[in-house]
């Protein structure tokens, strides 16, 4: 039989190469999934921020010396289906663990969690975030939860999984002592729990952020005349949990719901409310410290929620007509 000599030639090149090129990369493939210092037994906090893409993580990694290359790390995470499994948060880690034990404590070794806690919910929906997230958490902390109202700032915290509630407060305080402090107040401030418990209204009264400094006028237009506030959270807060509705908030408001005997229902009281009905943004607590200058009294929402408002009582029915009907 007859053969192309250049042309068998040419093929037991490639195959050579081929046979190079394969055995490199499995000696990188191996390498790659190799400790980076297998001697090097000690732990680094690593840090994984909320929403980071999965090769930001590898090249961090990579960086503190935790793996010896990202590529191999994003490729493994990808043909084992486990690049959702990691979760933000902070982690353990040693440049003496290879890839796989790395995956497997950024899939269940974390240390701190993001948990965040949105605008305007009350201590007891706060405290059910809490119970979900960490692992000391106890029922008990309900109660201490709910003497702290409003001053449980909401925003997202990185937590220790096995907090306490002393923790957890302190790690809420300092942020609340910033916020404050950037808005002019002071934990020693005579006012603070006044413009706390008006900003706790406006924050579940405003469903949007150009409606809250005008709702806080209302508000400081009904107080200095003495004037019933007359807002449904108030009364929301004071029924508490609607088994029907399955909810804190209760939407659909009775006329009896409305002569619940509380301090804080503002329909049956003058004046604000003992404290704060749930924990305010930094805007609603600007708003309630510096309201619109205006001469309204009354405001309705429409059913996308927008703010309607009114000087008087004819205007208010007006609107009624107008949005509500």
């Amino acid at each position: 039989m007859w053969y192309n000599r250049p042309t068998v030639k040419r093929l037991l090149v490639l195959f050579f190469l081929l046979l190079i090129i394969s055995l490199s990369g499995i000696v990188w493939w191996n390498r790659g999934h190799m400790a980076p210092d297998s001697k090097n037994k000690d732990n680094k906090i690593f840090v994984i921020q909320k929403g980071a893409p999965v090769r930001e993580i590898g090249n961090t990694l990579k960086a503190q010396g935790l793996i010896r290359d990202p590529v191999v790390f994003f490729l493994t995470l990808k043909m084992q289906g486990k690049d959702r499994n990691i979760q933000a948060g902070s982690y353990r880690l040693s440049p003496s663990m290879n890839v796989s034990e790395i995956i497997e404590n950024l899939e269940h070794g974390t240390l701190d969690i993001w948990i965040t806690i949105p605008e305007g919910l009350r201590a007891e929906e706060i405290a059910a975030i809490l119970k979900e997230k960490l692992s000391e958490y106890d029922d008990s902390w309900v109660t201490e939860l709910k003497k702290n109202e409003g001053y449980l700032f909401p925003d997202t915290y990185l937590i220790p999984q096995t907090a306490s509630l002393e923790d957890v407060l302190a790690i809420l305080d300092r942020t609340f002592n910033q916020k404050i402090t950037e808005a002019g107040l002071s934990l020693d401030d005579p006012a603070l729990n006044k413009i706390l418990t008006i900003a706790s209204l406006i924050e579940r009264e405003a469903l949007f952020d150009d409606d809250q400094h005008l709702i806080s006028s209302v508000i400081h237009n009904r107080l200095e005349i003495d004037m019933p506030l007359q807002i449904d959270a108030t009364v929301q807060y004071a029924l508490g949990f609607s088994k029907s509705e399955g909810k804190w908030w209760r939407k659909n408001l009775t006329r009896e719901d409305l002569q619940t005997k509380s301090l804080y229902n503002t329909y049956e009281k003058t004046g604000l409310p003992p404290g704060p009905i749930a924990s305010p943004g930094i805007q609603s607590i600007e708003a309630a410290k510096n309201p619109e200058q205006s001469d309204y009294l009354f405001y309705i929402h429409d059913a996308k929620g927008r703010a309607h408002f009114a000087q008087d009582l004819e205007g208010h029915n007006k609107n009624i007509e107008k949005y509500l009907k």
